[in-house]
Parts: structure tokens; sequence; C-alpha cells
């Protein structure tokens, strides 16, 4: 009986390797899986290189807004030339134009325009704020625009804000 349970297992065995393999709907499925799970990968993947590409102008303009700053705070007034802030920062790199504009005796605006379609462009902004009746501080800000390439607005600074008053990204930006 032993080796008649042994001949049919070895039987068993044999005609099982025969029928291994994938059948033609197996195989479809796999690779309607696999299509899926790209599509819904690659759009997130190939946007991760325009993510890259903005982190340089966040990165920029808050080496500009801090460096507005410290130029105030040294000089009483901001200025629109950024190699004056002795920053290091090209005002022309592969992927963004870098200009500072007055936006009023109490603010700056310093924006990142991207070069290209698919990248958001930025602004940086620094403003003064009255803590006291005799005591003014500046704050900075940074916007990015909704869509990729838009240019980015501005905001209009007419003096020093109220400590409460802190001004917020202009439409079609927002806050980073």
């Amino acid at each position: 009986m032993k080796t008649e349970f042994k001949a049919k297992f070895l039987q068993h065995v044999a005609k099982r390797n025969k029928e291994e393999g994938f059948t033609l709907i197996e195989l479809l499925v796999v690779i309607i899986i696999i299509g899926i799970l790209s599509a819904i990968a690659l759009p997130s993947f190939l946007n991760q290189a325009n993510k890259a590409k903005e982190s340089e102008a966040k990165q920029y303009l808050s080496a500009i807004n801090k460096g507005q700053q410290a130029y105030y705070t040294e000089n009483s007034k901001f200025t629109t030339d950024i190699s004056t802030l002795g920053v290091g920062i090209k005002t022309e790199t592969e992927n963004f134009s870098y200009v500072c504009a007055a936006s009023g005796p109490g603010g700056i605006n310093c924006t990142a325009t991207s070069t290209g379609d698919a990248i958001r462009s930025y602004l940086g902004a620094v403003y003064l704020i009255n803590i006291s009746p005799s005591e003014t501080t500046s704050r900075s800000l940074l916007c990015q625009t909704t869509k990729p390439g838009e240019k980015p607005g501005g905001i209009t600074v007419t003096g020093a804000f109220p400590e409460d008053g802190d001004p917020t990204c202009p439409s079609g930006m927002t806050d980073v």
C-alpha cells in the first residue's frame, strides 16, 4: 500500500508540472494592475522634479528677505539691488529671475518669476510692523502662485502695519 501511495503521488506531481504556467487571463490581469499603478504613480514622480526646482526660489527668497531685514536694520531703508544685500544670490538662474521693487515706504517686494511654464513663481515681501508707538520691527512674507507659469503679484505698503495687521498674499497666491 505504501508503494501504491508513492506511485499515485508521483503521478500527481508529474501531471501537476505539465499544467504549471500562467494563463493569458492571469497575465492580462497583472499587466492591467501594473498599468493602473504606474498611471497613478507617474504624475507624482514627474512632479518631484518641479518641486525640487521650486525649492530654489523658496530658499533664495528667504535669504533675500533676511538680507532685506538686516539691510533695513543698518540703513533704515530697503534696497532694490539684490547684490547690495550681500547674500550671494544671482538675479538670473536657470529656473527663475529675481527682482526687488519698492512697495511703498514701509516695505519691499522681491519676486522669483519662473522661466518655465511648469514651475510656480514666488513673492517674498518684507514690511514694517509697529509693535509700540516708538518701536518698529520688520517681518517677512513668502507666497507662491497657485498655478504654474503665472507671474507673481505684490503687496502695497503705505506705511508700517499695526502689530495685528499683517498683510496677506495677493490674489492668485498662497502663503508658503
